[in-house]
């Protein structure tokens, strides 16, 4: 948990960010969470009414600290959907809650940030391109790619979207990894154990430009985890600090040079070092700034 407190000291003591980048969420409005949320599944969370072993697939002890957390860190992403039709890119400190479904949370995610900013963007924008004041974008927001890169696979995400042709799930995860019984993402890419940089990257490179171009998003949403890593506790992939920035660069790269804006999710990071996992997500922010800015 400290990462996400130390995360933001680091990017201001390097000088990668400055306080002006920083903007603290607001709380989310009962609709948006409603849009992927069922109405019974969010009442049992802010009641505190959850049943034990619904609880326990959490794995967090619940409180009314722990759902108000949650619910900034889903309206840090709607903003940051905001802040990307501005400005090309935006970057969530927390958030990546893959894990959470339509009716229940497992694996420390209660509510899923990017795919309720998704229906968030689809509402807002989908017919009303005029409405969006932007300097790099000029379309309805119609199509939405979820580009999910955590090892983990986003199971919450697949099954939330499983029936919405507006949104394509891209995960690619470790094979051998949490959550042991996989849902259907309209593309998983399961990476065997202990594959490392070169089979990962080329797996990425092989198909990330081809789904592009398939389905022509007008907005991606991209889970920046690095928990790929050697050092990870619960990776497996053995992916270097290098292979991963390579990763982000790639990602980055590509929504910068075809013009399409990208909001970011931190998503997993569990290195026994915490400083291992605090530069691996700051080379996600480096790589940001010296791409966009």
């Amino acid at each position: 948990m400290e990462k996400y407190e130390l995360l933001p000291q680091q990017l201001l003591y390097e000088g990668t960010c400055e306080k002006e980048n920083f903007f603290e969420s607001a709380m989310p409005s009962k609709a948006d969470i409603l849009a992927v949320h069922t109405t019974d599944y969010l009442d049992s969370l802010l009641n505190l009414t959850i049943d034990r072993r619904a609880a326990r697939k959490i794995g967090f002890p619940l409180s009314k600290e722990l759902i108000e957390r949650e619910k900034r860190i889903a309206q840090g992403t709607i903003e940051g959907s905001d802040y990307a039709l501005q400005y090309g890119i935006a970057m969530n400190i927390a958030g990546g809650t893959h894990h959470a479904y339509t009716d229940r949370g497992e694996g420390f995610c209660m509510l899923n940030d990017q795919a309720i900013a998704a229906r968030y963007l689809l509402n807002k924008y989908s017919e009303n391109a005029e409405q969006i004041a932007s300097r790099v974008f000029d379309r309805a927001i119609q199509k939405i790619l979820i580009v999910d890169l955590d090892v983990h696979q986003g199971n919450g995400t697949a099954q939330i979207f499983e029936n919405d042709p507006s949104v394509f799930t891209f995960s690619m995860h470790g094979a051998g990894n949490y959550p042991f019984k996989k849902e259907k993402s309209d593309i998983d890419i399961a990476i065997p154990d202990g594959s490392g940089d070169d089979i990962y990257l080329q797996k990425l490179k092989e198909t990330l430009p081809r789904l592009i171009k398939e389905q022509n998003p007008d907005f991606i949403f991209y889970l920046s985890g690095v928990d790929i890593l050697e050092t990870d506790k619960l990776g497996r992939l053995n992916c270097t600090v290098e292979g991963c920035k390579e990763r982000d660069r790639y990602v980055l790269q590509m929504c910068k040079d075809l013009n399409i804006p990208v909001q970011v999710s931190m998503g997993g990071g569990y290195s026994p070092e915490i400083k291992i996992i605090i530069d691996a997500h700051a080379n996600t922010f480096r790589l940001a700034q010296g791409i966009y800015f």
